[in-house]
């Protein structure tokens, strides 16, 4: 069996990312994606914000449609903006070298959002580790616990209110 080679990463254009909403949209509806633009620091690939009510749907379409292809789950990462929590999604296509970034945003403290575990089984540390330090709720995971804490921690210490209770730590 030989190593499969995979394309570098292809930068998108403003063509790609308007058939990408064009076909999300059409498929999916209209609401389902809030804003799209294309990401210079994302290797000028797509970012798409989408409603955390549809992600699953968004995501299984990336992952099955032919045109798409996004059959990797690169990163996950959650962010405390103050206001909300945001998840950040990387998907990248083997096939076409593409890369895909997906904002879902969510309340704070103790927002939630649909697990990705059984489209891509690489969600399942990235969304425990998001839980851990941000609590971060992915409803559907088959095994939703601390991954870097121990379990008689307090709190999430990556939000920013956060506020420590062990002071001899």
């Amino acid at each position: 069996m030989g190593i499969k080679r995979v394309p570098p990463i292809a930068p998108a254009d403003d063509a790609f990312l308007q058939a990408l909403v064009e076909q999300l949209t059409a498929a999916l509806g209209e609401g389902v994606i809030e804003s799209a633009e294309l990401n210079p620091h994302l290797s000028h690939s797509p970012v798409l914000v989408v409603d955390k009510r549809r992600l699953s749907d968004v995501a299984r379409m990336l992952r099955d449609e032919p045109l798409f292809r996004f059959d990797f789950l690169n990163d996950l990462h959650a962010s405390d903006l103050k206001t909300h929590l945001e998840v950040f999604y990387v998907f990248q296509s083997h096939q076409t070298g593409r890369m895909l970034g997906i904002r879902v945003k969510t309340e704070r403290p103790g927002g939630s959002v649909p697990s990705l575990v059984d489209l891509y089984p690489t969600a399942n540390w990235h969304e425990r580790e998001a839980y851990d330090l941000f609590g971060v709720r992915f409803e559907g995971h088959p095994d939703l616990r601390r991954i870097l804490l121990s379990d008689d921690w307090v709190g999430h210490p990556m939000l920013k209110d956060y506020e420590q209770h062990d002071e001899g730590v």
